[in-house]
């Protein structure tokens, strides 16, 4: 059978960048025929070759430059020789504009069509040069901004449209198929936060702009957006209001609703709320995981002697077990482990929560709803008349439902709940400032938990750290312990989006009830002295968990002083 001229010269091309075996050149061709792909595209889905090497092998052969689209600065004159429909559309970026030429970066230069569609939409000549995908998909984000392709539509048509036709039924964004309208921009910045591992999205209206930001890890990232974004305000946030059933007329008053999405087949709850500022509405969107997000004990962070601790302490028959922080900090994840942990068809475990974030099969779970009189306190009274053996309420916000939880305590029931304080013993002090007496708090009181998030190291770009012993000592940390390890900074890479850290994981301060602590609490002892004669019975402090997770080289000195500078200053105290 005679081979055709192209495949010839493909076969020639790939034998010339000196990567492949003669099998695999004639594998990728056959695969890049077989699905009527290239042979880029191919060579990457049998994982015959990186991107990298192969693009810049193929930039050598073909005599065309090879470049890293982050690390390139761009100037507007050429951003604006392309349209971002085209840049969008092409997975490409302008890069340089020589008279009548411009250069084009894209991460597969046989894409049927390109040079040619690329001259008709900039009117101009093209020379393309290559880079990885990933490259060029960020550099597109931060230079055009998320969504530039459907407003630049929106400006040509110059028509903005707010959909009536979604209320709180379950859109699919997967596709993103949608016409070019504020409905499909709305759509992107979710699709786009979801992507980045995203727990909530800020719209805030400035005197200038409109500006988006996603909290990744904990931390605020600002989102690049078109710089005619503005234009479009009002629309985007009566957009976001018509998904979650709000009343686009009201802009003066706050207002709170929910938004029901499928991304990738995953169930998404959204949770909206809106503030009226200086210069419009304030709406932030927080994305609540409802198929996924259940850890295990063994996946939040804990050290092998708390997790044993606790996994004790929440399978005790009745008492309450308290897990503290601010908000944010992780304390409904390590609520649903618990529950996770001891869910069996043996126990019947009730839950009130404001508001659901994650449905567990065979636990019975119920929403707060204030507005109809069904509070914590009103909930929890009901509860035990449902023969509950595990009760979970969500937070313990005031006398009344602190007075139920512990009457639940005493008669029989398992109790786990939140309370927003600095560290395990401040608890103690919470309660007895709600007006609860300290004999009831000793007698019900079985733990104490305190814990914060700390962001992870990104395994694939961290490296060793030199530190100054002085600066070490400065800070608390236990320069006797240095040889147990290796402490790790930052550097920052594609997988991490520049940061440096990738995921989150918990530090933690367990402390156990004993007799001592038990006559302490009811002879209403500081919470500073509760933690010292805890510490003393082997309790490991949030700082000292820190530490122990710098020298495993999971996260940096400065995340554990970041979210630990509370405690050092109860220290000073």
């Amino acid at each position: 059978m005679s081979r055709s001229p192209v495949q010839g010269r493909l076969r020639t091309l790939l034998a010339r960048c000196g990567l492949f075996t003669p099998e695999q050149i004639e594998a990728i061709l056959a695969r890049a025929r077989d699905t009527n792909t290239t042979i880029v595209q191919a060579a990457l889905d049998l994982g015959v070759a990186k991107e990298p090497e192969l693009l810049e092998a193929l930039a050598r052969v073909l005599e065309v430059p090879y470049v890293r689209a982050v690390d390139i600065s761009i100037p507007k004159e050429c951003l604006e020789a392309l349209p971002a429909k085209a840049v969008m559309q092409f997975h490409v970026l302008p890069w340089k504009l020589e008279d009548s030429v411009l250069h084009v970066i894209t991460s597969d230069p046989f894409t049927p069509g390109l040079v040619d569609a690329l001259r008709v939409a900039s009117r101009r000549r093209i020379r393309l040069a290559l880079s990885p995908g990933p490259d060029i998909e960020a550099a597109a984000k931060r230079l055009y901004g998320v969504g530039a392709d459907t407003l630049e539509r929106l400006m040509q048509d110059d028509r903005i449209e707010v959909a009536p036709d979604v209320t709180l039924e379950k859109v699919d964004l997967s596709s993103l198929d949608q016409e070019a309208s504020v409905v499909k921009f709305v759509n992107q910045i979710i699709w786009e936060a979801y992507k980045e591992r995203a727990t909530d999205i800020h719209v805030e209206p400035q005197e200038f702009d409109l500006r988006i930001r996603y909290r990744i890890d904990g931390v605020l990232h600002p989102t690049p957006v078109p710089p005619q974004l503005k234009r479009f305000q009002s629309a985007i946030i009566s957009r976001i209001k018509v998904m979650a059933g709000m009343d686009i007329a009201e802009k003066r008053l706050p207002q709170d609703g929910r938004i029901s999405l499928r991304i990738q087949g995953e169930e998404i709850d959204v949770r909206v709320s809106t503030m009226p500022t200086v210069y419009g509405e304030s709406v932030s969107l927080r994305l609540l995981m409802r198929s996924s997000g259940l850890l295990g004990m063994d996946q939040l962070g804990l050290s092998p002697d708390d997790e044993a601790t606790l996994r004790k302490l929440i399978t005790r028959p009745h008492g309450i077990l308290l897990v503290t922080g601010p908000t944010g900090s992780g304390k409904s994840t390590s609520l649903y482990a618990w529950l996770h942990t001891i869910n069996k068809v043996e126990l019947r475990i009730i839950t009130i929560e404001d508001p659901i974030e994650y449905e567990m099969p065979g636990i019975n779970q119920i929403q707060v709803r204030p507005e109809i009189g069904l509070t914590f306190a009103v909930g929890l009274r009901h509860i035990l008349r449902q023969d509950p053996d595990v009760i979970m309420v969500g937070e313990i916000r005031d006398k009344e439902t602190a007075e139920i939880a512990i009457r639940a305590a005493l008669t029989g029931h398992l109790v786990f709940s939140t309370l927003h304080t600095n560290d395990a013993a401040g608890a103690v002090t919470r309660l007895l400032d709600m007006g609860i007496e300290p004999f009831l708090v000793a007698s019900s009181v079985e733990g104490l938990v305190a814990q914060r998030l700390v962001r992870k190291l990104c395994l694939a770009c961290r490296r060793p750290a030199r530190i100054e012993e002085n600066f070490l000592r400065k800070v608390g940390f236990p320069v006797h312990r240095l040889g147990e390890g290796t402490i790790y900074e930052p550097v920052g890479c594609e997988q991490c989006r520049g940061t440096g850290f990738r995921g989150r994981t918990g530090i933690y301060e367990v402390l156990v009830m004993n007799d001592t602590i038990r006559a302490m609490i009811t002879a209403r002892a500081s919470s500073n002295e509760i933690k010292a004669e805890a510490i003393r019975h082997g309790m490991c402090t949030l700082r000292e968990d820190g530490w122990r997770k710098v020298l495993g080289g999971i996260t940096t000195i400065e995340e554990v002083l970041r979210v630990s500078e509370e405690d050092e200053a109860l220290a000073e105290e």
